[in-house]
């Protein structure tokens, strides 16, 4: 990348608004993370760089939530899963795009960012 960022989750969610899905990459152990933090969870080594991850992987485990926190009643009723990257990065997020009876553990699903939703500023 040529520059140095810092490895906040501010930074993570300005590399999605650029429609990069972003990982910190350990220089010792060669650990991928995400979300991002100033030293390794597996070494603690503050040997870091970014990386570009692969958007595709598989999903693991899935449920349907028909019981909503205020926020996402609007959405119900909507799958929530985790897929396992290519690059061996696990991610848990919404699933759309696909009919929750179609869903299946091991079907590759793709990555894909609501950028209209990514926060400005952070607490």
């Amino acid at each position: 990348m040529g520059e140095t960022y810092p490895f906040t989750i501010e930074q993570f969610y300005r590399f999605v608004g650029e429609g990069k899905l972003m990982g910190a990459k350990c220089g010792r152990c060669g650990g991928i993370f995400v979300p991002p933090r100033p030293l390794c969870p597996k070494c603690q080594s503050r040997d870091l760089g970014w990386v570009q991850l692969k958007n595709r992987g598989k999903l693991l485990t899935y449920t349907v939530i028909h019981v909503a926190p205020e926020e996402f009643q609007q959405m119900t009723p909507y799958a929530l899963g985790i897929i396992e990257l290519e690059d061996g990065v696990r991610l848990p997020g919404i699933i759309r795009g696909v009919k929750h009876e179609d869903l299946r553990v091991g079907m590759t699903l793709e990555v894909d960012f609501d950028t209209a939703n990514i926060p400005s500023k952070w607490p």
